[in-house]
């Protein structure tokens, strides 16, 4: 079986190097923004969407020009990988199954994309970790039309390289390899099968009675982010100092990113080795965490409670965690299987009664069932019925 890996590594370019991928990166951006003015004019006027083909042409005649051939300085597969990037994003919106948002045009050093160079043929590797003198030097990493960089090194780099993509982000840049590695068919060591329901005061309750608890990362940054924006409003916009203050709020936003993803690996890591069958609600976090607020003519009603309540699912890091789930159960060998999320929490757990309804849940953490009595943690009766729920569809599927 083959698997696909990403090793991530902080990047040491020197200053020309550095301003060297600045100005890739702005050929990319350039790209994107004239590729999507093209695209969105063609729908306006009622024109079929050009294909990747179509506009990888283009990009060849706007090399070519005289007005874009700055764009010869750029190495051509990042650029090309930008359209197909976009290509992909419109596609995606019209996607009737699951819309996804219609791209939008990139601002610089806003939403930027990273560089991706595909081919593995022009990606070099010098691991040695010390020179001819014997002194002690950072690897480098060999990219089309930027040399040599260095980069700092933290884990082994297992599997062959297929791509590698540069991105920037609170002041440094960083490189992430994927790797393909083959290996034999996994056996997951464990043959048991587990419920999660993902909740705010509990992160995760699991259907054995254990519960896991998030540090809640953005509501221990939320003061100091919000001293730190309050000392940008007051700063000369687009000033040194102003840039200075934006650099701060980045790197506070890069903390409270990392810290989520980290947790999250944990915690999914080691679910993923002690159970087989793992079993999730379907969420819609993106209609879960839709604001409130209405329009004008018609206001929206407790706007304040809802947005706290976004504030907080966006801030668990759901669909990451399920996203992690995913393919770590199916490098060990196990499975992750979706429920329907609907009176999860209000049904009871006990087979021979079943009972579904409102009442059976008079608090948030409080489950008592109105007919026969049981009483339990909600979110754990929750994760109970979503195990159940997540075994019968198994059961009741045709082989």
């Amino acid at each position: 079986m083959k698997i696909l890996k990403s090793f991530r590594f902080r990047l040491e370019p020197t200053t020309e190097q550095s301003q060297c991928v600045t100005r890739y990166r702005g050929c990319a951006r350039l790209v994107w923004n004239k590729a999507l003015a093209l695209q969105k004019g063609r729908l306006e006027a009622g024109y079929p969407l050009l294909s990747y083909e179509e506009l990888a042409l283009l990009l060849t005649l706007w090399r070519h020009s005289e007005e874009y051939g700055f764009l010869t300085n750029a190495p051509v597969h990042p650029l090309q990988w930008t359209l197909k990037f976009l290509d992909r994003a419109i596609r995606a919106a019209f996607d009737k199954s699951n819309p996804a948002r219609f791209p939008t045009f990139k601002k610089k050093n806003r939403d930027e994309a990273g560089l991706r160079f595909p081919d593995p043929k022009q990606i070099k590797l010098d691991l040695s970790t010390k020179d001819a003198d014997g002194r002690c030097v950072l690897p480098k990493v060999f990219l089309p039309k930027i040399g040599w960089v260095k980069f700092r090194k933290s884990q082994t780099i297992d599997g062959t390289i297929r791509n590698a993509t540069v991105t920037w982000q609170a002041g440094h840049w960083y490189i992430s390899f994927q790797t393909e590695i083959d290996v034999p068919e996994p056996v997951h060591p464990s043959e048991s099968a587990v419920g999660i329901d993902r909740g705010i005061v509990h992160f995760a309750a699991l259907s054995d009675g254990t519960f896991v608890d998030a540090p809640g990362w953005f509501r221990r940054h939320e003061t100091k982010l919000a001293w730190e924006m309050r000392k940008l409003s007051r700063k000369k916009r687009f000033s040194r100092n102003w840039q200075k203050q934006k650099a701060r709020i980045q790197r506070l936003h890069a903390h409270i990113a990392n810290a989520r993803r980290d947790f999250l690996h944990k915690t999914s890591t080691a679910i993923s080795k002690t159970h087989a069958m793992v079993f999730v609600e379907d969420l819609r976090i993106q209609n879960m965490s839709r604001s409130a607020k209405g329009t004008r003519e018609n206001p929206g009603k407790n706007v304040r409670a809802k947005s706290g309540l976004n504030k907080a699912i966006l801030d668990q890091g759901w669909f990451m965690f399920q996203t992690f789930l995913d393919y770590k159960l199916h490098w060990f060998g196990g499975w992750l299987g979706t429920v329907p999320a609907s009176y999860t929490s209000q049904t009871c757990p006990v087979p021979e009664c079943g009972h579904v309804s409102q009442a059976n849940r008079p608090r948030q953490s409080t489950f008592r069932c109105e007919r026969c009595g049981y009483e339990g943690n909600a979110d754990t009766v929750g994760a109970i019925n979503i195990l159940r729920a997540g075994l019968a569809r198994i059961a009741c599927s045709p082989v």
